[in-house]
């Protein structure tokens, strides 16, 4: 499957003008950066570049894509396109690395027209998959150690959820509900019950809940999850340890007062022995509620609609800029859209704790000397067109916990502030 369609018509109208008077040709970088980070938010997380080198592989042009473009592009960019592939150099920022507003997240350099043509596959990733695992890592320093499972499949289009998944695995999830994310890339499958499966067992005599946790149990083992409020949660939990015994992994609890079901529900676990059975809690959570049940005896967090769409993750907002032509740098001046002139790399300085105190953005041709310790962020991804290394997950996990935990504690707070560190441009001499 070809990966050159998902892109913009107008990549392509400003690649054959570029070829018909020879500016084509000529060396460009372009950088992907966020001006500013969405209100109320702290950092980010930068996800999706394992998911970008996996389709600029699969970026081509045959018969059957360029069918369609036939009925606006000469023969000549129509000739360019069928031979294509990218021949440049990429770096960027290690997926899982915590980004702020500036920060260089990719840098593509190449001719003009390879460039240009990946701006629309560029920013649709990494825009998508950012947004997720930067709601979902102040989830997970909500949640405090305990488990959240990724459910946000049905609220959001069937190949989103799979980016979706990803993306929040990265940020710290433990799984996800979703098959394919699974299937794709290792990500943990972890799901419980719904509720029509618990309403299938009504007979003209009315509900019976314990038939259906009966059949679970049968099939799954006494380490399922029951959801126990379909009908009355307290008769749920009775019996769901009369059928499945004190050994029962885990219940579900998908609507009402959490904080107060959870902890009515553990007592009652309790004293019906199930002193290893978990609490497992759904139902609209998003980084705020997950907060105040901090304090509550809940063990797993689902979480759905907040983490997959739009309502939890708004967008990281952005841009592909041209910043380098022929070694000469260039900047967009607009009002309020300026872009910093120049290829560019970022390091970023910590205290011996290892908390973060400034993260700066230098010249690629005249790195900075520093009378400190500082970490490099920006790291080779492709040379002559060839991905260096293939995607790591279990790194890109272990790069956001350890750059959680490497925020000034301020960084976390859920409320309104500025960016958790500041970032230092380095003028071009």
């Amino acid at each position: 499957m070809t990966a050159a369609l998902l892109t913009d018509k107008y990549e392509l109208t400003m690649l054959a003008a570029a070829l018909r008077d020879g500016t084509a040709e000529r060396t460009t970088t372009f950088e992907a950066f966020a001006r500013r980070l969405p209100d109320g938010r702290r950092y980010g997380v930068v996800a999706g570049t394992g998911r970008f080198l996996e389709a600029l592989g699969e970026f081509i042009f045959d018969d059957e894509a360029l069918a369609p473009l036939t009925s606006f592009l000469d023969s000549a960019t129509l000739g360019y396109l069928r031979d294509f592939r990218f021949t440049g150099d990429i770096d960027g920022y290690a997926e899982g690395e915590l980004y702020f507003p500036g920060s260089p997240i990719l840098s593509v350099t190449g001719t003009f027209a390879e460039c240009v043509l990946l701006e629309t596959l560029a920013l649709s990733i990494f825009n998508h998959d950012t947004a997720i695992a930067s709601a979902a890592a102040r989830m997970v320093s909500a949640a405090a150690g305990r488990t959240l499972i990724e459910m946000g499949s049905r609220r959001t289009h069937e190949y989103a959820a799979v980016a979706s998944a990803r993306a929040a695995y990265i940020a710290g999830f433990s799984g996800t509900s979703n098959l394919e994310a699974n299937r794709r890339y290792g990500i943990p499958a972890m799901g419980t019950s719904a509720h029509a499966f618990t309403m299938l067992y009504t007979t003209a005599d009315g509900p019976d809940e314990k038939a259906a946790f009966r059949a679970q149990v049968e099939a799954l083992g006494t380490g399922t999850t029951l959801l126990v409020d379909t009908y009355d949660v307290t008769t749920g939990v009775a019996n769901a340890i009369t059928v499945a015994g004190t050994e029962l992994g885990a219940v579900r609890i998908d609507s009402g007062d959490l904080g107060v079901l959870a902890r009515r529900v553990r007592a009652q676990l309790d004293g019906l022995g199930a002193t290893g059975t978990k609490i497992v809690v759904s139902g609209d959570l998003d980084e705020f509620s997950i907060a105040s049940l901090r304090a509550d005896p809940v063990n797993s967090y689902g979480v759905g609609t907040s983490v997959a769409t739009g309502s939890g993750a708004p967008t990281a907002s952005m841009v592909y800029k041209l910043v380098e032509v022929d070694g000469l740098p260039v900047e967009k001046r607009s009002s309020r859209k300026e872009s910093h002139g120049g290829r560019k790399a970022a390091l970023r300085l910590s205290r011996p704790t290892g908390t973060i105190v400034e993260e700066v953005i230098y010249p690629v041709s005249a790195p900075p000397e520093m009378t400190e310790p500082a970490r490099t962020l920006t790291v080779p991804l492709v040379r002559g067109g060839e991905i260096l290394a293939a995607p790591d997950l279990a790194a890109a996990r272990d790069l956001v916990a350890n750059g959680l935990r490497s925020l000034p504690w301020e960084g976390l707070a859920l409320s309104q502030g500025e960016p958790a560190i500041p970032t230092r441009q380095v003028p071009m001499r």
